[in-house]
């Protein structure tokens, strides 16, 4: 009678996986808390998903837990605890994200046609009409604003990181950009209403106004977000720059800034998306139109938080046309944040120092 030889790799994958329970193992008990859930569920005549869902998981700790208590031990069980109390909570945490995307896909897509990107609102009181005017006075308000708030932001970053030395006026500085980071919206725009209202006219509203509101919002994320990224770079760069005679300005210009440009404009694009679903704001500063106007400086110009809220909160008679624009809106309004961070991260990658250089 023969028998089968163990050779040293087989036996030392049997040592490493003895007393593991199989990979199959965590899907099998999750399935069977679900199943179980559900059944308490419907026998007490109140099943949903939503419940299925949060006994299931219930269910699936404490029974995950026992079993890998028996066989790994203490210690191994409390990490399996430990990581799906970890997964649990992210799950948590996007299930909101996932259903909004969802909803605004599945209810924005009725009106997601060639008219509603090249017609504007006016002349319209029911169905049909677009939102060309509204995607036109985003665009502009919000270029118009991340054209203010990035010099000023850089700038003020560089002073903090570079020339400030932690003094009295760099530490003012810091102190009321967190202040301006907190500070409401509504305030923003009411800021900037006044200001036009004193160089203008009492009553004005245009496009401009509402870039001045949205600059106020984003001046603080650029700062700190830059002031971060100019703090990541080593004192070694610096200090080999100095020491070949180089001024401190053309150090921060070919070394520092240029090392750290990624996650600059990373930051800038995280202010942007920050500030372009504002609508208190413009409802003060950039008010409300239904044709189309390139001018920020003449008359009142739509953006699409705006118009999302006009369509939905006023709606006429029928009310479905006005909804299906608002839908349609914010799922545009989604695309251009989207669009706007994957130009982000490819300027990012293509502007950021490689190693092989």
């Amino acid at each position: 009678m023969s028998t089968a030889t163990v050779t040293p790799e087989e036996a030392t994958a049997q040592t490493m996986t003895a007393g593991q329970l199989p990979r199959f193992t965590t899907w099998g008990v999750l399935l069977v808390s679900l199943a179980v859930a559900g059944g308490i569920l419907a026998a007490l005549g109140s099943l949903g998903p939503a419940g299925t869902i949060i006994l299931g998981g219930l269910i699936f700790l404490i029974a995950m837990h026992v079993v890998s208590l028996v066989v790994e031990g203490n210690r191994r069980a409390t990490d399996r605890t430990a990581f799906h109390l970890v997964t649990g909570a992210f799950l948590l945490a996007l299930a909101p994200l996932v259903s909004l995307i969802i909803s605004t896909i599945g209810k924005g897509l009725s009106r997601l046609d060639a008219q509603f990107f090249t017609y504007s609102m006016r002349n319209v009181v029911g169905e049909g009409g677009g939102a060309v005017h509204a995607i036109y006075g985003t665009l502009i308000v919000t270029g118009l604003a991340t054209l203010i708030s990035l010099p000023i932001g850089m700038f003020t970053a560089i002073f903090l990181v570079e020339y400030g030395n932690r003094g009295r006026l760099a530490r003012s500085i810091t102190f009321f950009v967190d202040v301006m980071t907190g500070i409401p919206s509504i305030v923003a725009g009411l800021f900037a209403y006044a200001l036009v209202a004193l160089i203008v006219g009492p009553g004005t509203k245009m496009g401009l106004a509402g870039a001045i509101a949205l600059s106020v919002l984003m001046i603080p994320t650029v700062v700190r977000s830059t002031e971060e990224m100019l703090r990541l770079v080593p004192n070694d760069l610096r200090e080999s720059s100095y020491a070949l005679g180089v001024p401190k300005w053309k150090t921060i210009t070919k070394i520092v800034l240029p090392t750290s440009i990624a996650g600059i404009i990373t930051g800038a694009i995280l202010a942007v998306a920050r500030v372009i679903g504002e609508t208190a704001p413009l409802l003060v500063t950039a008010g409300l139109t239904a044709s189309l106007n390139t001018n920020p400086v003449e008359g009142p110009m739509t953006t699409l938080p705006v118009y999302v809220y006009y369509q939905y909160m006023t709606p006429g008679i029928p009310q479905d046309p006005f909804y299906a624009r608002a839908w349609t809106g914010a799922l545009t309004l989604v695309a251009i944040v989207m669009v706007l961070n994957l130009i982000g991260r490819l300027l990012a990658w293509k502007f950021a120092p490689k190693g092989n250089r």
